[in-house]
């Protein structure tokens, strides 16, 4: 570079530049996702969050398919087929807004929708793919129960066939959208292995009673899946799998949306944490004038940028088709862990005002709380890393 070359103004929201990294059509689907949220979403959600519940979330639900966000980077069948880096946008911006609308989409595409395109029948995809693809219909994805949870493989419950029919019973716990599900996938242990089932919710003997007295996640719908002798036809089972390799395929697909979705409640707290700083005096001055604020602010941008690098990093990877679970394990370990410490500094420098809902901070922290540990605990992705890095196995 010569000496007379002008550099760019440097942008306090974009320190490192990482929107260098992103095609106009990346940009697009980023502003459509940010402005939608701030439409339907952010003016609404601290409400929401107090009253613990997700009013009209079939209609968002509608919405969210109207601008390709449901099962957004799958091909065919009504999808958007958009790249993993714009999906992980997507879910960046989501979860800018709240945690429990960005898991409404995760669940919705990365789980339910990705299970019946990856491991369904050309019947199955056809009969709910594209009507969840619109938001017509939820779904949920049935797999942790409620003693079991990162040992899927002892999971409880069974399918037996009767004649060509499979007769499903069971209990599952902690199921997103599963209340307002009009189809589940459910994952059971049948003679054959581990299978999966397209179950629609208004079969006999099946029911979703709704978890309250939540302290996280509180604007998502949280649900119990109940079986009792739910019949089901023959072809209601997913024939592309067999054994916990399918559900566990779906698990990375959504945890890799987590990597970026928890950037995104990160930057909505450190943005706060700003604006809080340049505004709010004491001693005669704004507190981001002092040099204890200024290196917490330094050390949440440094965090919250390297994040956002480090899912940008995984998702061209995705869309190389180069992406390993080991690699999803550490953005998932390494964005959570990171977000929560940004959002419990935040919430330090704005002092007692840290906890109202006025502020998005607690509430994005305690959400956060979840995120931590579903889709794999942290104990779990250092396990999984862990092995990757000695070729021992520790989980037993």
């Amino acid at each position: 570079m010569s000496a007379s070359a002008k550099l760019p103004p440097f942008d306090p929201a974009d320190p490192l530049g990482l929107d260098d990294l992103l095609e106009p059509e990346d940009l697009a689907v980023r502003d459509t996702v940010r402005d939608w949220a701030a439409d339907r979403v952010l003016p609404y959600v601290a409400d929401w969050y107090e009253k613990g519940e997700l009013p009209g979330i079939r209609e968002l639900a509608r919405e969210l398919g109207g601008i390709g966000a449901l099962g957004m980077s799958l091909d065919g069948y009504g999808c958007a087929g958009a790249s993993a880096v714009q999906y992980g946008l997507a879910c960046l911006e989501l979860e800018a807004a709240d945690s429990g609308i960005r898991s409404l989409v995760s669940v919705q595409g990365s789980l339910a929708m990705y299970a019946i395109h990856r491991f369904g029948s050309e019947e199955q995809k056809r009969q709910w793919l594209p009507r969840m693809a619109s938001g017509e219909v939820i779904g949920c994805f049935g797999l942790t129960e409620p003693d079991i949870g990162s040992d899927p493989g002892s999971m409880r419950t069974h399918a037996r066939r009767d004649g060509t029919d499979w007769v499903l019973n069971g209990r599952k716990m902690w199921i997103t959208n599963g209340s307002v599900a009009g189809v589940a996938v459910v994952w059971a242990r049948t003679d054959e292995g581990i299978r999966g089932f397209a179950v629609p919710t208004d079969s006999a003997g099946f029911s979703a009673p709704e978890i309250r007295h939540k302290w996280s996640l509180r604007a998502s719908v949280t649900s119990e899946l109940v079986m009792d002798d739910v019949r089901l036809p023959a072809d209601a089972v997913l024939p592309g799998v067999t054994g916990l390799k399918g559900p566990l395929s779906c698990l990375s697909h959504a945890r890799y949306g987590i990597v970026w979705g928890a950037m995104g409640a990160a930057r909505s707290s450190f943005e706060a944490a700003v604006d809080y700083a340049r505004t709010r005096e004491q001693f005669g001055r704004p507190i981001g004038g002092f040099q204890l604020t200024q290196a917490k602010l330094a050390d949440m941008a440094v965090e919250l940028h390297k994040g956002i690098l480090l899912a940008h990093h995984l998702g061209r990877r995705m869309d190389a088709g180069r992406l390993r679970p080991e690699q999803v394990s550490f953005g998932k370990l390494n964005n959570v862990r990171e977000a929560i410490d940004i959002c419990r500094t935040a919430r330090t420098i704005l002092g007692a005002n840290g906890i109202s809902l006025e502020y998005p901070v607690m509430r994005h922290a305690t959400n956060l709380e979840s995120v931590l540990t579903y889709e794999g605990t942290v104990e779990m992705h250092q396990l999984v890393l862990g092995k990757a890095l000695t070729g021992i196995d520790a989980f037993r």
